[in-house]
């Protein structure tokens, strides 16, 4: 790791480093470009503010997980003013050249219904679930990263798989029967 002056990181090599990981994890998350760039903005800030107070020993992971909150924050906005108002549907899929016009409208109402489902699961068991199916992080990683125990992790994610299948249930039926 490189360090400028006062033992402080060197934030273009971090930035350089880390910033398609934290990209990666963002996008992922909220569907479009502009919320990921804000989103890869906040991470950095946050991380630079982090560093101030301690050392940082595992930067990726720590980036995924500040990634993951402040994306799982955004998400948790979103959903929150949409059930204020009446809104129109900003999530958007990266398409595949394979799939079909009803595959993408399928995709990208259950990309919705995740990131909805997300939005409301408790905080951490919405984070310990990225960080394990979407960043792929071990129990262990993540249990570092939440500074829990893998025991917790295994229980949180447990309860948010629970809870996601409850609150996914009847969009993926209705997407099964082709019905919106």
């Amino acid at each position: 790791m490189c360090f400028g002056d006062a033992g402080m990181p060197h934030w273009a090599q971090i930035v350089r480093q880390h910033s398609p990981i934290v990209w990666q994890t963002a996008l992922r998350l909220l569907g479009n470009e502009p919320d990921a760039a804000d989103c890869l903005q906040e991470t950095f800030l946050a991380a630079m503010r982090v560093a101030e107070r301690q050392d940082v020993a595992n930067w990726p992971g720590m980036l995924q997980r500040v990634a993951t909150a402040r994306a799982l924050d955004l998400l948790r906005r979103r959903l929150l003013s949409r059930s204020r108002h009446a809104g129109g549907n900003d999530f958007q899929l990266v398409p595949s050249p394979e799939d079909s016009p009803v595959d993408h409208l399928q995709n990208d109402e259950l990309a919705q219904s995740l990131a909805n489902a997300l939005a409301r699961l408790p905080p951490r068991q919405a984070e310990a679930y990225c960080l394990r199916h979407l960043n792929e992080l071990s129990y262990e990683e993540i249990a570092r990263e939440l500074d829990v125990s893998v025991d917790t992790i295994g229980a949180d994610l447990h309860r948010a798989r629970t809870r996601l299948r409850e609150l996914l249930s009847p969009s993926c039926t209705n997407l099964n029967r082709g019905t919106p």
